[in-house]
């Protein structure tokens, strides 16, 4: 009985070897694909997760464990017309263009990875990628960069953006702020003026509209209560909202001068907007927050901001807009 058994055995072992590999069954595809979808690629303030410089538990850790959150960006793909839009321009280009990609589920861009690139304002975290699009790297050609007038200046009149705009490898195009532009048609984007620290160019925020949605991105602010009644004016007519989560309380960062980088903390925040989030729980979501900040770092933190209605952003989500 054993050595039937055994010869058995070996002739199994024979055919699975000389059988074919059945291919892999492909994932279902989604019985409705968005036509335009927004992605978000990152939440960190500009220096990210873990930050340079940072020896504090919160950053020791993500080294450790290999968290890394990037910096505040935005990604958008209209599969009607095939075009990526890039909402900010990080230090983590390369990487969150690749997220994107991958999200959107394209591949074999080249030197031109995304059709168009949008910037709320000149600090670090939100424009040092365009760099990336220079000779050095990608080379790309003509990559249409939608900035304000004073932002569009800032780059045609200093190196290193000077010679990415004479190389013609961006093509700066500057938009009117308060009114309407289309980085190509059937998307439609407005920026709003709000107040931050502007050394080398104003700030906007962005709402983004689709077919289906409204999205409003304000990722760097001053104190709301710096322009009365604009934070109201932002949520009009908005569905989803990404707004300024760099600080909690102001208790994170206690070595450094919170009025000189100045933002509204989020208690502040969710004081303002309790009654909204409470009728429509998880519109407003933070992101843009410092690495310092606990809601990145403590479950209770976040358990309380979802208690009140709102949303710590997640690097990755997705939504039809």
């Amino acid at each position: 009985m054993r050595l039937r058994l055994g010869l058995l055995g070996l002739l199994l072992v024979a055919a699975c070897a000389t059988a074919p590999i059945p291919a892999p069954v492909p994932a279902p595809i989604p019985a409705a694909v968005p036509a335009v979808e927004l992605f978000v690629l990152g939440i960190a303030q500009d220096g990210g997760l873990p930050h340079f410089g940072c020896e504090q538990p919160c950053c020791v850790n993500a080294r450790a464990t290999g968290r890394v959150l990037y910096p505040a960006a935005l990604g958008v793909v209209d599969r009607r017309v095939d075009k990526l839009l890039l909402v900010e321009c990080t230090p983590r280009i390369e990487e969150q263009v690749a997220l994107l990609h991958e999200l959107a589920g394209v591949h074999g861009r080249g030197r031109q990875p995304v059709d168009a690139v949008m910037t709320t304002h000149a600090h670090i975290g939100h424009y040092l990628g365009l760099a990336w699009f220079g000779r050095e790297v990608a080379g790309s050609k003509q990559m249409p960069v939608h900035c304000s007038p004073r932002f569009g200046a800032f780059l045609r009149q200093h190196a290193p953006w000077r010679q990415l705009v004479e190389l013609q490898q961006i093509d700066v195009q500057e938009f009117v702020i308060g009114e309407a532009f289309a980085p190509w048609p059937g998307l439609t984007v407005r920026a709003i003026a709000v107040p931050h620290r502007d050394e080398f160019s104003d700030t906007v925020a962005f709402v983004l509209a689709g077919p289906q949605r409204r999205v409003l991105f304000v990722p760097d602010i001053d104190a709301w209560e710096r322009a009365p009644g604009l934070l109201q004016q932002l949520l009009a007519d908005v569905d989803v909202a990404y707004l300024d989560g760099t600080f909690f309380d102001g208790s994170e960062l206690p070595e450094r001068n919170l009025a000189e980088i100045r933002h509204p903390l989020m208690v502040r925040t969710m004081e303002l907007l309790a009654e909204q989030a409470k009728a429509r729980p998880g519109a407003i979501r933070f992101l843009h927050c410092n690495h310092t900040n606990p809601a990145l770092h403590d479950a209770a933190v976040r358990a309380r901001i979802e208690a009140a209605g709102f949303r710590l952003a997640s690097q990755g989500e997705r939504l039809a807009l």
